[in-house]
């Protein structure tokens, strides 16, 4: 049974971080533990750019609450500019009062495509965001979303592990192959990246002649550019210049959304070698399936997450299923905490990251990529529910509880702002139970895993 997940993540900016779009590579490469950071600020507002922009605080509080928080609905309208024309977006964002802007204009809250935030944090584009302005991606977010950069960080974050003697980087002898692989973090596949790692490839090839492989463009989405090997002779047809990847933080708080979706394709799994080359057997993806003829309108080939733990808890087990959603959420924290010191932090940015986790017929989840800009095309009723209910949370979180954009808001959501969001992980409690163990010199497996579940 492979089945493929989806599942939306969500990170904030946090307090600290640059103060402006365009500054200095110094300041654009600051420590992304701000993104993540949970910190109890409460800044002066100054006068000048409260009455620029027609915000006012509310009394000795930085949130703006009480009465402040209605007397600003009543002094700011808020605009708002998005590349993407999508309803799920342009209907929560009317729903708060707000007024479609362009680019150019006086803008409070972009919803913008990477390329869109990338000319934007350029050092040549002299931009330079206001308090009151928030966008939805970090400025090198490709360092978790290219498919290269991805499997890249977290070898580097494995070694540092190991160089570390932590105990998370734990080896064991490998069942299927030769050598070793990690006990707690052995969720992507054995990846190469090409043409770099051509040789290493073929000498893992030649392991095991009989293996089929995965080729993903790194900078494609939706299907384009995939295509599945069983012989060398495929692949070198391919062009040898071309880039792309072939398979088989210290963040001080992760948010998951609990209403991800399910895919699957609409013709049965095959692995015979006279399907390889039929999509409509091996690619989830919708932009795919929607042209067989075997799709579904009604569902899209899709399940909720509910449905799946429902259907795995009958069949399966509800202690199997637990732990399959456990490891799910364990790999989350660990992709994240992998491009940690390498994202560079930036107060006015979010991100909604869409994870793609292939489930095998162990019931072990494997990270295929995370998408930096998850569709948000809506398939089905179901789907457009899903998507709305994302985006609302999203905004409630991001937002201080005035519903004005200001990054000198503490970034402290309350517990009915995160709606279906869910807490992963509290670095704070982490770190207190790691302190714990090490002064009891326990060695327990909660030692070895330290970190603090919801």
């Amino acid at each position: 049974m492979f089945g493929h997940v989806r599942i939306y993540g969500f990170s904030g900016g946090g307090p600290g971080g640059n103060g402006g779009a365009g500054g200095d590579a110094a300041s654009l490469l600051c420590d992304w533990t701000q993104a993540w950071r949970i910190a109890s600020l409460q800044p002066t507002i100054d006068q000048s750019v409260a009455t620029m922009y027609g915000r006012l605080p509310g009394a000795g509080n930085a949130n703006g609450a009480a009465g402040g928080a209605s007397l600003a609905h009543d002094r700011i309208k808020i605009g708002f500019c998005t590349d993407l024309d999508k309803s799920v977006l342009v209907n929560n964002f009317e729903k708060r009062g707000w007024h479609q802007v362009n680019g150019d204009d006086d803008w409070h809250f972009y919803w913008a495509g990477v390329q869109t935030c990338r000319n934007i944090f350029s050092v040549d584009s002299g931009y330079r965001m206001h308090d009151n302005q928030m966008i939805n991606h970090f400025p090198n977010h490709y360092e978790l979303s290219r498919k290269d950069l991805l499997v890249k960080n977290i070898k580097r974050y494995r070694k540092d592990l190991e160089r570390d003697g932590n105990p998370l980087a734990e080896k064991t002898e490998s069942n299927n192959s030769s050598g070793t692989r990690y006990v707690y973090l052995d969720f992507v596949p054995t990846t190469f990246v090409l043409p770099a790692d051509y040789n290493m490839f073929v000498e893992e090839y030649r392991k095991f002649p009989l293996s089929t492989w995965i080729m993903k463009p790194c900078g494609k989405s939706q299907g384009a550019g995939i295509f599945l090997i069983n012989k060398l002779s495929k692949l070198k047809k391919w062009s040898r210049e071309a880039k792309g990847t072939i398979s088989s933080t210290d963040c001080q708080g992760v948010l998951c959304h609990l209403t991800g979706f399910c895919r699957f394709c609409t013709v049965k799994y095959d692995t015979s070698v006279t399907e390889l080359d039929n999509m409509y057997v091996h690619l989830t993806n919708v932009s795919v399936q929607k042209h067989g003829g075997e799709y579904n309108t009604l569902h899209g080939g899709k399940w909720s997450v509910q449905n799946l733990a429902l259907y795995l808890e009958g069949t399966r087990g509800k202690e199997v299923t637990d732990r399959l959603f456990g490891a799910i959420s364990w790999l989350i924290v660990h992709s994240l905490r992998a491009v940690a010191p390498v994202m560079a932090s930036d107060r006015h940015c979010f991100e909604c990251y869409g994870y793609d986790i292939i489930i095998d017929n162990a019931l072990k989840p494997w990270l295929v990529e995370v998408n930096a800009s998850p569709s948000l095309t809506s398939t089905t009723v179901n789907d457009r529910i899903l998507k709305y209910k994302l985006i609302d949370n999203i905004l409630s979180v991001v937002l201080p509880p005035d519903g004005v954009p200001d990054v000198r808001w503490n970034k402290i959501p309350s517990a009915d702002a995160l709606g279906n969001f869910e807490l992963l992980i509290d670095e704070e409690l982490a770190a207190q139970d790691e302190a714990q163990n090490s002064s009891n010199n326990s060695h327990a497996k909660s030692s070895k895993l330290s970190s603090r579940w919801k």
